[in-house]
């Protein structure tokens, strides 16, 4: 597969090659190079080794220029535990963050969203948001999903070749979301650099080197935010059908949305609805470039294979590589591990989506893998994801139009990736294809 590569040990310490692997000890998280920045293989490995030797495993947080180290966290790395901990909710709280670091509190503005609350507010948020996916909204998207796909394809058919997640793959999950949200469409560059800097972190190429990173996410935040409230203005008291309008007049048990909590909302889905399905979709390509067997097998069978298939590249990719949690009391345990109330506890899906125990041969791209119990959309419990079923959908029929009209399609280099330990994210991805 691309991107294979050996353990080479840049600034891991003496020892750190050998026959049996990485050592937990030499293994550091928190510290974006060389772990997160170097070979795929690499990272891998790492977390191999310490799902066998060490899954609970504690590091420590590290000083930024823009943050002090926190008190550490403790790496739930084996696909048991991350389930496990998502089941229960009031031993391990969202409410205090789901990001490693402890973040200023003028982040919560624009960053409080339902990802980082527990219930009962959790539960109110959630369902007057859920009041707004109605039978009629969903039929809507799916339409404007396979409507979107077949604009994308056509546009880039004739060309032969293209940067895949710039031209292709980040296109549609940003035009559906703006759509969805009645966003105009002159304003849908903004949302895609804005949402490029919220998930940048401090990558060079979304974020200049002489520009405070705190800064400029709270600034990123706000831009989404205003635009959120411009249009929320407009659809007050409307009757619209887009999801805005129906949230901006919902009131489901007596309960409004704020604009405060519709602009986070928002925010949450430019987030976590863009940038993780274009991403599923860029390491798509990746994965069948690198295997052609696999793309043969879904070539002779659309439609059979096309299930199987997503939920795969949602496995292999997982966009999302982690989440925090935080222990609420004494006493908890996961495994032969006692937790003490404040610890922070990080659930590492990139991790459990390759589990041994759970996975045969897990490092290997199986389009047809049946049962596939991963974790990319988050474990069991009140945090999975909300717009789960949107994004097979959208990583289903981009493909299904892909291998269809451009069947040789496929990557021409290696995956310009993103600089973080947070969103699995590829940058550039040139391809190209025999134009149709």
């Amino acid at each position: 597969m691309p991107g294979s590569g050996t353990w080479l040990g840049r600034g891991l310490g003496s020892g750190y090659m050998g026959t049996a692997g990485p050592r937990p000890a030499d293994i550091d998280l928190s510290d974006v190079d060389p772990f997160w920045s170097g070979p795929m293989a690499d990272r891998h490995a790492g977390f191999a080794a310490l799902r066998s030797q060490d899954p609970i495993r504690f590091f420590a947080e590290m000083e930024t220029d823009f943050l002090p180290a926190g008190p550490g966290y403790w790496a739930i790395t084996r696909h048991a535990d991350v389930i496990e901990a998502s089941r229960h909710p009031e031993w391990f709280c969202s409410g205090e963050g789901t990001n490693i670091p402890d973040l200023p509190p003028e982040f919560r503005e624009f960053f409080g969203s339902m990802i980082s609350m527990d219930d009962p507010r959790h539960a109110r948020l959630r369902k007057v948001v859920s009041a707004g996916f109605t039978p009629r909204m969903m039929r809507s998207l799916e339409d404007g999903v396979e409507r979107t796909a077949v604009a994308i394809v056509d546009g880039v058919a004739e060309r032969g070749g293209c940067d895949f997640v710039t031209e292709v793959a980040a296109r549609l999950p940003l035009a559906i979301i703006c759509d969805m949200m009645g966003i105009a469409p002159d304003s849908y560059d903004e949302v895609f650099n804005h949402s490029n800097v919220v998930l940048s972190q401090g990558d060079p190429e979304y974020i200049a080197e002489d520009v405070d990173p705190l800064e400029a996410l709270l600034g990123a935040g706000a831009g989404l935010a205003a635009i959120m409230h411009e249009t929320a203005e407009d659809r007050r008291g409307g009757d619209g059908q887009d999801l805005t309008s129906l949230l901006v007049n919902a009131e489901v048990d007596g309960e409004r949305l704020t604009s405060d909590e519709l602009a986070s909302f928002f925010v949450l889905l430019c987030v976590a609805g863009n940038e993780t399905t274009r991403n599923a979709i860029s390491w798509g390509l990746h994965y069948l470039t690198g295997n052609p067997d696999q793309r043969a097998l879904w070539l002779a069978d659309i439609d059979g294979v096309t299930p199987t298939a997503v939920e795969e590249i949602v496995r292999m990719a997982s966009p999302v590589i982690h989440f925090r949690r935080t222990v609420t009391t004494d006493g908890v345990r996961l495994g032969d591990h006692e937790f003490t109330a404040g610890d922070k506890v990080v659930l590492w899906y990139n991790s459990a989506n390759r589990d041994e125990a759970v996975f045969a041969e897990p490092d290997r791209f199986d389009v047809k893998r049946d049962p596939n119990p991963h974790v990319g959309f988050g474990g069991p419990g009140p945090h999975f994801c909300l717009g789960a079923h949107l994004a097979r959908r959208e990583v289903g029929v981009m493909f299904r139009h892909l291998l269809t009209r451009l069947p040789d399609i496929r990557s021409t280099a290696e995956p310009d990736r993103l600089r973080s330990n947070f969103v699995n994210g590829i940058k550039h991805l040139p391809c190209e294809w025999t134009p149709a």
